[in-house]
């Protein structure tokens, strides 16, 4: 494939530079995909541009991703407006006695819900800020929890979107005969270091082993001292508040089913259907109707008013995501993953190459925002290398997929990151920066492990 050469890394420089001084995700992802226009074709910026927002709406991917957070939304809405998600956080608390319990419930919650990093993000961050607000956590930190037990432990199990796709992209590329490739995935799960180690770091940040540093730190201070910023209280937070108000009403204890039934089917069916969470949220949504419109906890306009007001709800992280595809899409045509891959190909040797291959991979992932279809492209270059230069098949793939989940755990547009933020009800970039030191330490010794087993 033809590239741009340096030239190519130019629109994701800009953007991450231009994000972390405005800290204006969406802004900075435009700037950046003008740029790569520019580049490309300078007469042509604003018919290319329009084209590239329509082509974007039109892919299946991303009409995927809106539809299913989208539905996503609606049903959050729905089990906070009822009372449900009240309820839940209710009884969460009532057995939680203390900060570190509330941040170690969330924690577990995380691990629970498996099957998919966007179900995950949304699910765990609503359901728990309630009883995290109790004890004074920063939506920040609430937000590091569920990111970090979001595409890190979808990586890890062979039962989720992420492994479903990763075993399919294996077979497709010939690293794994067909058949073959879940097997294979699975031989990587012990060489997912990055993974491992960022799930297991939630409970040293939570029982205070590791300490608090630089802007998580002052997220917390502002939050014990009852000055903490909710997403500059915005509309949609405050609607959600207004929701739960509504829905105190219908709070008894045994009602706490009227959230676990909806969750607990979402995740069967998607899993039924072989890992759909599309299939997944629209049994559940109509499982909900049906359960809340036979209890009469809302009538079946309010009901329907609710399932907008979800939709709505996730327009801004969808917007982001959206952009975030865009600016992908003109990566790709830049040829950008292609000449980093390039570039490093002569001085890889075979002691050096699963670290090579880790730290170039999470180069790419963090600059692109793209943790599938980059690795669609690095899997058949990296693992035919991999062969030729006689490292293990299992160390190789253990290195992409932590290279992966890094990536997506540490861009602060990655569609886990701005969900996890949407979920928990606090600022992208607020949530991208604060986590930013806990994603880096596990990342230093997932290098340092992927060369000692190399």
């Amino acid at each position: 494939m033809e590239h741009y050469g340096y030239i190519s890394l130019l629109p994701a420089c800009l953007a991450i530079v231009i994000a972390v001084i405005t800290r204006r995700p969406i802004g900075s992802l435009l700037a950046g995909t003008v740029v790569g226009l520019l580049i490309m074709s300078p007469g042509d910026v604003i018919p290319n541009l329009s084209e590239l927002a329509v082509e974007m709406v039109q892919d299946d991917t991303v009409s995927w991703v809106i539809v299913v957070c989208g539905l996503m939304g609606s049903l959050i809405v729905l089990l906070m407006r009822s009372g449900a998600v009240l309820a839940f956080s209710n009884l969460v608390a009532g057995r939680v006695q203390s900060r570190q319990g509330a941040l170690l419930s969330t924690w577990i919650l995380g691990l629970l819900i498996f099957i998919d990093d966007y179900l995950n993000a949304l699910a765990v961050g609503s359901s728990m800020k309630k009883v995290t607000d109790k004890y004074k956590v920063s939506r920040e930190m609430l937000a590091y929890v569920v990111d970090s037990t979001a595409a890190p432990i979808c990586v890890l199990v062979p039962v989720s979107t992420w492994a479903v796709f990763f075993a399919g992209v294996l077979e497709s590329s010939g690293a794994a005969v067909e058949g073959e490739g879940m097997a294979l995935y699975i031989s990587a799960i012990p060489y997912m270091f990055y993974a491992w180690l960022t799930v297991a770091f939630v409970p040293l940040v939570v029982m205070g082993r590791l300490p608090l540093i630089g802007p998580m730190k002052s997220a917390e201070l502002r939050a014990q001292n009852n000055t903490m910023v909710i997403e500059s209280n915005t509309k949609d937070d405050l609607l959600l508040d207004d929701m739960e108000s509504v829905g105190a009403a219908h709070v008894r204890e045994h009602r706490v089913w009227n959230f676990l039934i909806p969750i607990i089917s979402l995740l069967f069916f998607t899993w039924l259907y072989e890992i759909d969470v599309l299939v997944g949220v629209v049994i559940a949504l109509g499982i909900t109707l049906l359960m809340f419109g036979a209890q009469r906890l809302m009538t079946w306009g309010d009901m329907f008013d609710a399932m907008l007001d979800g939709i709505k709800l996730m327009v801004p992280a969808l917007t982001i995501i959206t952009v975030a595809f865009m600016f992908k899409t003109v990566n790709d045509q830049l040829g950008m993953p292609v000449y980093i891959i390039e570039t490093v190909q002569p001085v890889v040797t075979a002691k050096l190459l699963p670290l090579i291959t880790f730290i170039v991979m999470s180069a790419v992932a963090f600059a692109t925002g793209s943790s599938w279809g980059i690795f669609a492209i690095a899997i058949p270059i990296f693992m035919p290398m991999a062969e030729g230069l006689g490292v293990s098949a299992p160390l190789m793939l253990g290195a992409l997929l932590s290279a992966s989940s890094f990536g997506c755990h540490a861009c602060f547009y990655s569609d886990s990151t701005v969900l996890a933020a949407q979920g928990s009800g606090c600022d992208v970039m607020d949530h991208a920066l604060t986590q930013l030191p806990y994603v880096l330490l596990p990342a230093i010794l997932a290098a340092i492990g992927l060369t000692i087993m190399a």
